[in-house]
This record gives C-alpha cells, structure tokens and sequence, in this order.
C-alpha cells in the first residue's frame, strides 16, 4: 500500500512527493490536470509586497510584522523556509535546471516582466537572472512578428521609462519556425533544433550593439534549453536572458518536466487526468479517494494523504451565485463566510487585496486541517500550499515561497509523528 497520495500537481503537490519519496516512503501523485507552474513564470517569490505596502519589497524577511496571525509564514519562521529553499534550489542543479538567488540572500531581485515593469523575485532559472536591473546594463529586448503577446518596443519603453536603459528590435518569426501560428512551447520545441539556435544567433548578433544584452521572450529551447543558451551566448558574444511570457510558460514546462522526471527516477508515478470525485473515511481516518477516468472511476488508497490542490485559482475551492464557499475533495471547513458581500472589498485594486483570496483551509501545528473548534478533521490527512488559510500568496507574490515550505513541514510532519 502506498505511504502517502499526494493530490493536486502543482509546485506543492510535486515538492511534498519528492520530499517524502527522499524520506523513505512510497508515493503517488493524481491531478485533474498538469498543474499551475505552466502558468506561472517559474520563478519563486518569498515576499513581494507584504500586504498592505504597494511597495516591492527589497529584503523579503522584512515586513512579516504586518502579515495577519495565521499566516503560515508566522509559524514557519525564516530560518526554516531558508533552509527549504536551499534544499529547493539544490534539487534544481542536480535536475540540470539550476536556479540563481541575488549574492545578498536577504535581497530580492528586480527582473523584467512581459510588459516591462520590474518584479521582486527570490530565486529564478539562470536564464532569467540575467535580467536583473540592478546593474542598469544596457539591454537589446528583441522579439519576432507574428509572436503573440510579447511586444518589444512597449517592454523597453517601460523600462526606458523606469531608468533601465533599453531599446528593442523585432525580428521575422521565421527566424524560428515554418509554422504560421505557433505558441511559446511550439517556438521552444522549434529552438531545439541546431539549426534554427544558428539562425537565431547571427539575426541577434547583426542587431546587437557592443556591451548590451539580449533580452527575449522565454522560448529558448525546451528539452535542449541548456545548449540554446550556449549556442546563442557563443554566437552573439553577449549576455543573453529569458522574459517570462503569458501562459503557456516554458519555464513552468520546464520545471514541471524535470521535477517529473526526478519523481520518475525514485519510483514516484505522477497521474494527470485523475479529478478527485469522492473519499471514503471510517471514523477520523480517510480510506481512498476516487478519481473519474474516461471509463470507470478509480479507488486510491494509502495509509496518508496530502492536499495541494491549490486555493480558488487553482481549482481546490469552488463556489455557487447562492454564496456557498468549498474545497472539492474532502469537503473540509474553510474560513471563508458563506456571505459573498464578505468575500470582495468595493475597489478592484484594493491594495490590501481581496479578502476571499486569503481565506482557505484552517491547519494545526502539524499541517493537518482543522474545524472552527481546532478539531483535526482526519488525522491522516494534511494540507500545504495555495489552499490554506491566512496568507493571499498572489497579492503578496509568496505563492512558490508558501507552495515549497509548506509542502516540505507537512511531509515533515507526517514522518515524524
């Protein structure tokens, strides 16, 4: 029988079971689908603007202060998530996908987002970090006709505009693909290919000035990305780096690919297309949970289970126009009101953020979901990630922070009980 069925295969979801699979157990991983990382920029937040401040923050650990008491960074501490995210960033080299972190380690660092504003990250892909506008080097933002939602005059005009200096260049698609609609993960695929990486090269190496680098949108290879970096470095004879793009994000894909394949190398199987359906529990232990698949439904059951199916946006609460508020496997409370007027603040904008996206599931010290009472709902169940309570990771931008650390105290928690 398995030790453990983590559920959901997002960052959380594929930490925890790489944490466990490490810790000894056996483990298995389902998912409705791939998992949000293909949303996201790859990158990992700690603190971005702790809430209310609109300001980014440039020392992540500062500022806690004003987060409210539940938040899980409270019970976490920063020594703890520090030690998480080197064990995090330690995996990565090993997978060949090495992320970097700013020389002070209590600094963020200021990266270019797709339209040019600057965005405080933690850690990110190497490719990325080049970016950063710390060092007010030059930076040629190059992009291609045809290439949707990355628009390179607008991003250097940003960054123009906040004393980055920057100018940009758009080359013809066909510098990367024959196809006449492509995506990122299509342009990717296609720059794995020697040939289009050489072609490539010598556009940017005709278009860039002596002491600028070369920004472009992050499709610089998928499964080759490592040799596309190189090949283009060699060829321009300049620093090259990636700017994250709308979904799908080929970072996100890349990261995903080789947490998956990890998971693949210590016996972790990784389901997708497994949307939980139901759960059985006698008494306060859960038996299985049933998945639906194109045929029958299917019973997995293990002696624990692991919730990270990720909060509102990712799919692990839902919710009706009666005002009904809830998380969709185990039915578990949450601290959202049933009342919708308490879930939204009347300004879009508000900075202090909206207060449905920092309600969630109520833990105990050990992880594991709690009623209104404190009460542990199943005592062989916890829960890490987007969907807990106490913390709105997309206003704080501390989403992969929270998602890595909370996933690595609850597999913590579970083998040491």
């Amino acid at each position: 029988m398995l030790d453990l069925l983590v559920i959901g295969a997002g960052l959380t979801g594929l930490t925890a079971a790489l944490r466990a699979a490490e810790s000894g157990l056996k483990v298995k991983v389902i998912a409705k689908g791939l998992g949000s990382l293909h949303w996201s920029a790859a990158t990992v937040d700690v603190m971005g603007y702790p809430a209310p401040s609109p300001v980014a923050a440039k020392n992540p650990w500062e500022g806690w202060q004003s987060l409210p008491a539940a938040h899980p960074y409270h019970r976490l501490g920063a020594k703890r998530i520090k030690a998480d995210l080197d064990a995090f960033q330690a995996w990565t080299v090993a997978l060949g996908l090495p992320y970097a972190a700013n020389a002070d380690p209590d600094r963020n660092t200021l990266l270019p987002s797709p339209v040019g504003a600057f965005r405080p990250v933690y850690l990110a892909p190497k490719a990325q970090f080049a970016g950063d506008v710390a060092s007010r080097q030059p930076m040629l933002i190059a992009g291609f006709d045809g290439v949707r939602d990355f628009y390179p005059q607008l991003l250097a005009d940003n960054l123009a505009a906040q004393g980055q200096p920057a100018r940009s260049v758009l080359l013809p698609q066909i510098t990367l693909t024959d196809r006449h609609d492509a995506n990122t993960v299509h342009l990717a695929e296609a720059l794995d290919d020697p040939a289009r990486q050489t072609a490539l090269g010598v556009a940017l190496k005709s278009a860039v000035q002596p002491g600028e680098r070369i920004g472009l949108p992050a499709i610089l290879g998928l499964r080759a990305h490592t040799q596309v970096m190189e090949a283009l470095t060699r060829i321009t004879g300049a620093t090259i780096f990636e700017i994250p793009t709308l979904t799908p994000s080929v970072p996100g894909v890349r990261l995903t690919a080789a947490l998956r394949t990890r998971l693949d190398q210590v016996g972790v199987r990784v389901e997708a297309g497994m949307e939980a359906i139901g759960f059985n529990a006698t008494g306060d232990a859960i038996e299985w949970v049933e998945t639906s698949t194109s045929s029958r439904p299917i019973r997995h059951r293990a002696r624990n289970f692991l919730l990270a199916t990720g909060g509102v946006l990712g799919g692990g609460f839902s919710s009706d126009h009666t005002g009904r508020f809830w998380e969709v496997v185990f039915q578990l409370p949450l601290t959202t009101p049933q009342d919708r007027g308490q879930w939204f603040r009347p300004q879009f904008f508000d900075p202090a953020g909206q207060p449905v996206f920092s309600t969630g599931v109520a833990v105990n010290e050990r992880w594991q979901p709690v009623d209104a009472d404190g009460k542990i709902v199943y005592r062989n169940l916890w829960a890490a990630g987007g969907l807990l309570a106490g913390a709105d990771p997309i206003q704080e931008r501390s989403l992969e922070g929270l998602a890595i650390s909370t996933a690595m105290a609850a597999v913590e928690s579970l083998t040491t009980r």
